[in-house]
């Protein structure tokens, strides 16, 4: 089993599969697989996002609760 992708790489993939479907040029097999493909990295880039949102709260939560 392959390692999952950073957020860089999963984007930059979603971004292809997105100008592959946009081009119409796959067949409707090739289509339905990289929709689904695209749903997945959709999915690892939002995690990967509320993940980095929570801990800059955090962070921010640390840094507010040492001000004077």
């Amino acid at each position: 089993m392959s390692a999952e992708p950073g957020f860089e790489d999963a984007q930059r993939e979603l971004e292809r599969i997105v100008q592959r479907l946009e081009g119409g040029q796959a067949s409707l097999d090739e289509a339905i697989a990289l929709w689904e493909r695209g749903e997945e990295l959709y999915r690892l880039c939002a995690a990967k996002l509320d993940s980095a949102q929570g801990r800059i709260d955090e962070l921010t939560r640390r840094v507010d609760a040492v001000k004077p």
